[in-house]
C-alpha cells in the first residue's frame, strides 16, 4: 500500500525577471491539479522573501535574475533547514549552467526550449525525493566564482578588470563612494579574495577560459 504522497498537492513557488515567463509557469501548473502556486516572484531577493514567510514544496527559479541571481538564491539556502528544493528554468545557451546548479545544491534543472511536460514531470520527480538534470560530467563540476555575483556585481567587476577608481565608478553607475565600497566588500566576499587586483584576476581567469 502507498503513503498517500503520490495524491498530495505539490506547493510550488515561481521566481523569474520575465513577466511572461511568470505568468506561463503559474498558468502551466494552477492549470494541473497536482499543484498549488503559493508564491510568483519577480527576482531572487523577493523569493527568498517568500520563504521566509511561506512554506513550500517545490521553488522553480530563473538563472539570470535582478538584486540576486539564480546561483546566489542557492548559495543562500545553503544550511536552511526549511530550504524547498529547487529547480533551475533558463533559457541560458551556456552549457556549464547544469553543473553550476547541481554544485551549488539544486535539485533540478529544465531549459526553458524543452516542451512544458517536462518540467511538470521533473518537479513530480523532485518532489518525491529525485533529481532531474541533463548529462552533466560530474569529473568536471566545478563552480564559477562568478555565479553568485548579482548583474550590479557583474558590471562593477567588468569596470575594475578596465582598471577604473573607486571615484569613477561611483560616477559611471550614479552612486555614492559608500555605495561603491559596499558593493566591493560583497564582491570580494563572494569571490574569495582580499582586493580589487584579485578579483580581477579571477575575473579575467574565467573570462578566457
Amino acid at each position: 500500500m502507498g503513503d498517500g504522497s503520490e495524491d498530495r498537492v505539490i506547493d510550488v513557488a515561481i521566481a523569474d525577471k520575465s513577466p511572461i515567463v511568470q505568468a506561463g509557469l503559474r498558468a502551466l501548473f494552477e492549470g494541473d491539479d497536482r499543484f498549488r502556486v503559493v508564491a510568483v516572484a519577480a527576482d531572487g531577493e523577493r523569493f527568498i522573501a517568500a520563504i521566509d514567510r511561506l512554506s513550500f514544496d517545490i521553488g522553480v527559479i530563473g538563472w539570470e535574475m535582478p538584486y540576486m541571481s539564480g546561483a546566489g538564491v542557492l548559495q543562500a539556502l545553503r544550511g536552511r533547514a526549511d530550504a524547498p528544493r529547487i529547480v533551475i528554468y533558463t533559457g541560458t545557451q551556456d552549457a556549464d549552467v547544469p553543473r553550476q546548479a547541481m554544485a551549488l545544491g539544486a535539485a533540478g534543472f529544465c531549459h526553458k526550449g524543452d516542451p512544458p511536460q517536462r518540467l511538470i514531470e521533473a518537479v513530480i520527480y523532485i518532489s518525491r525525493g529525485g533529481m532531474s538534470f541533463p548529462y552533466v560530467d560530474v569529473r568536471l563540476l566545478e563552480l564559477n566564482p562568478l555565479a553568485g555575483l548579482t548583474e550590479r556585481e557583474r558590471e562593477i567587476l567588468a569596470a575594475l578588470s578596465q582598471g577604473m577608481t573607486n571615484q569613477q565608478l561611483a560616477a559611471a553607475f550614479e552612486i555614492s563612494l559608500n555605495t561603491v565600497k559596499f558593493h566591493l566588500k560583497n564582491l570580494y566576499g563572494k569571490l574569495g579574495v582580499d582586493n580589487r587586483s584579485q578579483a580581477v584576476a579571477k575575473y579575467l581567469g574565467r573570462k578566457h577560459r
